[in-house]
């Protein structure tokens, strides 16, 4: 079956997807200085083995990103998507699990910069709805900085009974909001468990807020209101894999 391709851009984004065996990707376009950057960041490995080559300009690579008033840095690539992977599948026979959830998230930047926190503090996996997930986005892929091939990202069609059913699998749900009982650094996490984060401004829809067995907050200086969504998740991502470590 034929994928549908797209293009990414940047530096990071190009690189990591050359370096991920599961990435198809199809065509790269650089500038001869970038060419030579890939070949010193990959000394032992010739990436671009197999991948059509343009060498372009500077000014012609900007056709591809000025849209989108992106910095393509001289790195331009043709992709796939990666294979959709079934979160049902991947839980079996796993313990001490933590998945990200996202309600209502949908911009692209916000969700880029949060798989890159993910994939920086080893989050196992990313569930989002299918139609909210940005899957061809340039602004996405360049502000995940590469780390789109290096996290899990289920895409399901209904969160409310993805929720359910990973709690009938002894999976905690934690929603995370400003109004939160609870602040998050007294929880124990031990087990699996699901933080749950929703949308700016809306936060987090009420019939799926109450699959949340606890609702936690980050407690921050009372004069600001809140926090970006994608700080917020770094916060909590960067707290839970030093207590894992520390537990290991």
């Amino acid at each position: 079956m034929n994928k549908s391709s797209f293009f990414i851009v940047g530096q990071h984004a190009v690189i990591e997807a050359l370096r991920n065996p599961k990435r198809k990707v199809l065509r790269v376009f650089l500038t001869e200085d970038s060419k030579k950057n890939i070949h010193r960041k990959n000394p032992n490995k010739n990436i671009l083995e197999g991948v059509k080559v343009y060498f372009k300009s500077k000014k012609e690579l900007d056709k591809y990103s000025s849209k989108e008033q992106l910095m393509h840095n001289g790195y331009v690539a043709e992709i796939e998507h990666l294979d959709q992977q079934d979160i049902k599948i991947f839980i079996k026979s796993k313990k001490n699990l933590t998945l990200v959830c996202l309600d209502q998230v949908t911009d692209p930047r916000n969700i880029g910069s949060l798989i890159r926190s993910a994939a920086s503090f080893n989050i196992d996996g990313l569930i989002i709805k299918e139609r909210h997930f940005p899957s061809d986005s340039k602004l996405m892929y360049k502000s995940a900085s590469g780390c789109m091939e290096h996290i899990n990202i289920f895409q399901v069609s209904n969160i409310n009974s993805t929720l359910k059913n990973l709690k009938e699998k002894n999976f905690w749900v934690y929603g995370f909001d400003s109004k939160g009982q609870k602040d998050f650094t007294e929880i124990k996490w031990e087990g699996n468990n699901i933080l749950l984060f929703g949308s700016e401004g809306f936060g987090m829809r009420h019939h799926t807020l109450k699959y949340a067995d606890f609702n936690l907050k980050i407690n921050i200086d009372n004069r600001i209101d809140s926090l970006n969504i994608s700080n917020s998740a770094s916060i909590v991502f960067h707290h839970l894999n030093y207590i894992k470590k520390l537990n290991n």
